[in-house]
């Protein structure tokens, strides 16, 4: 889907999370995050990297929800995550923001699931025994 978009010429936005999180705060503080937000809501496909290495203070959860609610049937979104969305609760530390945030992302969604070995690490093996 990103190759896709980009060569179509759409606009993209790729974050890994905790970076995104920490600008919406930086943003929130200087008193332009609506300025932001709108211009997130510019792109036609948002991809959210990484969610769940970096637990969140909750005025960080509560931002990135915002983000992901505003984009809810507007645009697209991708996420990647080691976690299982059980386990989300863990980075967002609210029962309820954690639900609402999960219940956006999986409507109308397309959920991919890899198991077993990553391939970075059996990369790195095969190369290591070469």
């Amino acid at each position: 889907m990103l190759k896709v978009a980009c060569r179509q010429g759409k606009p993209v936005r790729f974050y890994r999370v905790a970076d995104l999180v920490s600008l919406l705060q930086q943003k929130h503080a200087e008193g332009r995050l609506q300025r932001f937000r709108q211009e997130l809501m510019k792109c036609e496909l948002l991809i959210l990297d990484e969610l769940g290495y970096v637990p969140f203070h909750q005025t960080g959860a509560e931002l990135l929800f915002h983000v992901v609610a505003d984009c809810y049937e507007q645009q697209s979104v991708i996420v990647t995550s080691n976690l299982e969305f059980g386990q989300w609760n863990s980075i967002f530390g609210d029962t309820r923001l954690t639900a609402a945030l999960v219940d956006r992302l999986v409507h109308h969604a397309h959920i991919l699931t890899f198991a077993g070995e990553s391939y970075r690490l059996r990369h790195a093996l095969s190369t290591k025994k070469n």
